[in-house]
């Protein structure tokens, strides 16, 4: 099998009263077919748990990324916008780099922010923002939980992942949650 290619996942975020959550959902899937692993763990904390990752795409490459930013981090004394920009440049300037196929959402305590292979860094508006292959699902739901409850950020990533679950076939109820 050349070419064997990882990927199937949904993270989603949450900003909301002076919290930030990340969540994801466990799914690791080859091709369009085979799901080769229900409890990967695809959000994880960083810079002293200051800093809350989560990514979505082929497996190695966002573990190469995630590596990369938190040399970013310890580079900028945990500045989370200015490791972000300097990730994405390198990860559009350099050759190794520019092959990877991987999205990440980033947060600390103030900022929230999604970072992609193409440069660009993207505070998302209103606070929600998610990726992968039920990215899409999961990010209406959050959008309506948010206007239209008063549940929590954690109780609002919970929710979207879980009816993303239910749309996406690449997308299990296995869900990691992080919080700052």
């Amino acid at each position: 099998m050349s070419n064997m290619h990882l990927d199937g996942t949904t993270i989603v975020a949450v900003k909301r009263d002076g919290k930030t959550v990340i969540a994801g959902d466990g799914q690791v899937t080859m091709g369009q077919s085979v799901i080769l692993k229900g409890n990967a763990v695809k959000v994880r904390r960083m810079y002293d748990n200051k800093v809350i990752v989560g990514f979505a795409g082929s497996v190695a490459d966002a573990f190469t990324l995630s590596d990369r930013f938190e040399e970013m981090l310890q580079k900028f004394s945990g500045n989370l916008m200015r490791g972000a920009v300097e990730l994405a440049k390198a990860w559009r300037g350099d050759r190794y780099l520019r092959n990877l196929e991987a999205m990440m959402i980033v947060a600390d305590k103030e900022k929230l922010l999604i970072i992609s292979g193409d440069g660009n860094v993207i505070e998302p508006e209103k606070g929600i923002c998610a990726i992968g292959s039920g990215g899409n699902y999961a990010f209406a739901a959050a959008k309506a939980l948010a206007a239209n409850t008063k549940l929590s950020a954690l109780e609002i990533t919970k929710e979207a992942l879980r009816i993303a679950g239910e749309l996406c076939v690449f997308t299990n109820g296995n869900i990691t949650v992080e919080e700052v």
